[in-house]
């Protein structure tokens, strides 16, 4: 069979093309979703960290590191947990288990890849935080902010221009591990490539579509963090 039938054969015919484009449509869509979860798991989760570490030394109220010490403990069961088992075994256990009743599969995945990426998300914003001077606070409390003020209006901004790099490294790998989606026998992109696949006996086509979607999608993610990279840079000036 010649390139060009092989080509028809895995693309063309019966619009089988049409399993990629769905399959990209449902990556994107639960990359982009996920990524809002975990970074708001992340921001909350940094927050109470190092929260906990700046005041904990201070706070003379017994009732006030007891609740410091509570979320804190919280925030380091859930960082281990995640932290410490596979992506596609947090998925099956979302949806097999968790949300067994469940018919919406991408709310499933959702949930399962925001509540994975916000662990990594947190850590990452936290070492933000703690690089922030310690003036800045001092700052901000001359201001006439409280602590959740600072943190929000002075503090975390800096932060996540420290951490820019990392983060969007972070959101690359979340797209790409989005490609285990099918374990739940959701259709992502991943999934239609092996559905062309198993109609037409030909792994080498699909295959090299998919990995070639994925790498478009990444360069072109990589030079939107770099042009937001010098913007900041710019701002900063």
């Amino acid at each position: 069979m010649t390139f060009k039938e092989r080509f028809f054969l895995n693309f063309i015919k019966d619009s089988r093309w049409h399993y990629l484009t769905d399959g990209l449509i449902v990556t994107l869509e639960v990359t982009f979703f996920a990524v809002l979860l975990g970074i708001l798991i992340g921001v909350i989760v940094a927050a109470v960290r190092s929260t906990h570490d700046k005041l904990i030394g201070n706070t003379k109220s017994k009732f006030s590191k007891f609740i410091l010490k509570f979320f804190n403990s919280i925030a380091n069961v859930y960082l281990t947990v995640i932290r410490g088992t596979p992506v596609t075994v947090q998925l099956m256990i979302a949806y097999y288990i968790i949300f067994v009743t469940s018919n919406n599969k991408i709310l499933v995945a959702v949930l399962a890849f925001g509540i994975n990426s916000g662990a990594y998300v947190a850590e990452i914003v936290r070492s933000g935080i703690m690089s922030v001077d310690e003036g800045q606070f001092e700052a901000g409390r001359s201001l006439g902010f409280n602590y959740v003020q600072t943190m929000f209006h002075i503090v975390l901004p800096q932060a996540f221009k420290n951490v820019l790099p990392a983060l969007a490294n972070e959101f690359i790998v979340l797209l790409k591990e989005t490609s285990v989606s099918g374990y739940v026998a959701l259709q992502d992109l991943t999934r239609g490539g092996d559905i062309i696949r198993g109609r037409t006996y030909d792994a080498f086509f699909p295959l090299l579509a998919v990995a070639g979607i994925y790498l478009i999608m990444v360069m072109a993610f990589t030079k939107l963090v770099s042009l937001l990279e010098r913007r900041l840079r710019k701002s900063e000036r």
